[in-house]
């Protein structure tokens, strides 16, 4: 089907969907649907599912357009999207878990749990002495596992030697550097703390008290068949064109990788949103302290600039950010995405296009669900900034 054929197809939801809280009351939230589908009919994206939460209430919750352009299959509040590195603050919550159970700290040298990292060398020829903290923050690094012996592993303990094998990328601490491999260290390390594997430890924990019944690193069967194309817009055409997917995610057989291997769907995801806006604790359980908040909501980076908008094409921003563990804070609001941000708002975007961003100061997390493969920088979409500019809108009464 031509991109220009496209009608787009809008469900508005209004039943319970979190902790029996019903859709539909006041703000009004009706101008994000409307904004949404002006993303659609411009052929930015084939369809998305948006939600805006507060910490006891579902806000907002709409979907809109095309789940699969050529099926005529329409968007659907429980679709599945690979979230792709939204699988990071994930990640960081696991560890800061058994940190309040005082099974380890963060600043922990990595080597106690994974000791093939007592031999790690930096580019200076020094030990590197990696911390478990310098491996969440993307601070470490460490090298990149890559190559068909990394498409090949099958467990997160076969990557270890494929990190060893990697030269560093600098002086531990000098930079901020997006590291894919010590987010699966990470990882690594609560299977080796807990005793079972990466998927098993977050169903077991996480997943299953939550209620995140769609939220898996191996989809079924019947999840699949609710699975959102991805889409790259054509750039000469403007045609949006479907994607495989990224086949080192999602099969059996594969790591359970921590640094983006997640599927998950938009009252999943919120869910988990809930909890971390309510300071790790939700209908009733705690699941962080006040103190593991701390590292996962305020930067852990100290003056080093961070995130996607340090260069010039995006506004050279990167002090504008610091890192927590396995997410971005947003130290300083600035034009564009984050201009109707709070300072101290955290979350994580994902490699095509996801989004979950929790603003404590105004007690809201908004979450976007899209499948876009090729946003010159997922994190700076004008598909997100017109999600959050309309719903901040709507929450201000404007």
């Amino acid at each position: 089907m031509k991109a220009s054929t496209l009608v787009p197809f809008v469900v508005a939801i209004s039943m319970p969907l979190i902790q029996g809280v019903t859709v539909g009351g006041t703000p009004s939230m009706a101008p994000v649907a409307a904004a949404m589908r002006r993303m659609v009919s411009s052929n930015e994206i084939a369809g998305a599912v948006t939600m805006v939460v507060a910490r006891d209430a579902v806000l907002h919750v709409d979907s809109c357009g095309w789940s699969d352009v050529a099926a005529r299959r329409p968007m659907e509040p429980d679709s599945l999207f690979w979230i792709a590195s939204m699988t990071k603050p994930i990640t960081g919550v696991a560890v800061l878990m058994l940190q309040d159970e005082g099974k380890l700290r963060v600043t922990d040298p990595v080597a106690k749990y994974l000791p093939e990292f007592a031999r790690l060398k930096t580019p200076s020829g020094k030990s590197a002495d990696l911390t478990v903290a310098q491996l969440l923050t993307h601070t470490s690094g460490l090298g990149e596992a890559t190559g068909p012996a990394a498409q090949q592993a099958r467990t997160l303990a076969d990557l270890v030697p494929l990190w060893m094998a990697a030269p560093m990328q600098y002086e531990p601490g000098a930079q901020w550097k997006y590291t894919q491999s010590g987010i699966n260290a990470a990882a690594r390390i609560v299977e080796v703390v807990s005793g079972q594997s990466f998927d098993a430890f977050l169903q077991a924990r996480l997943f299953d008290p939550l209620g995140m019944k769609d939220t898996t690193f191996y989809p079924t069967d019947a999840q699949r068949a609710r699975l959102a194309t991805a889409y790259a817009k054509n750039r000469e055409t403007g045609a949006l064109e479907p994607v495989p997917p990224r086949p080192e995610f999602g099969p059996r057989g594969r790591p359970p990788q921590g640094n983006g291997g997640l599927y998950s769907t938009a009252p999943d995801y919120a869910r988990f949103c809930q909890m971390l806006l309510s300071g790790g604790a939700w209908a009733g359980r705690r699941y962080l302290s006040a103190d593991a908040m701390r590292f996962l909501a305020t930067p852990q980076t100290g003056d080093l600039p961070t995130g996607f908008f340090q260069g010039n094409d995006f506004g050279r921003h990167g002090t504008n950010y610091g890192w927590g563990l396995g997410t971005c804070v947003l130290r300083t609001p600035h034009e564009g995405v984050a201009e109707v941000l709070s300072p101290g708002t955290f979350g994580h975007g994902g490699a095509w296009g996801t989004q979950a961003w929790i603003d404590p100061v105004r007690g809201v997390a908004y979450v976007l669900m899209v499948q876009r493969s090729n946003f010159p920088n997922s994190d700076a979409s004008e598909v997100r900034r017109t999600f959050q500019g309309a719903a901040s809108a709507s929450l201000l009464g404007r």
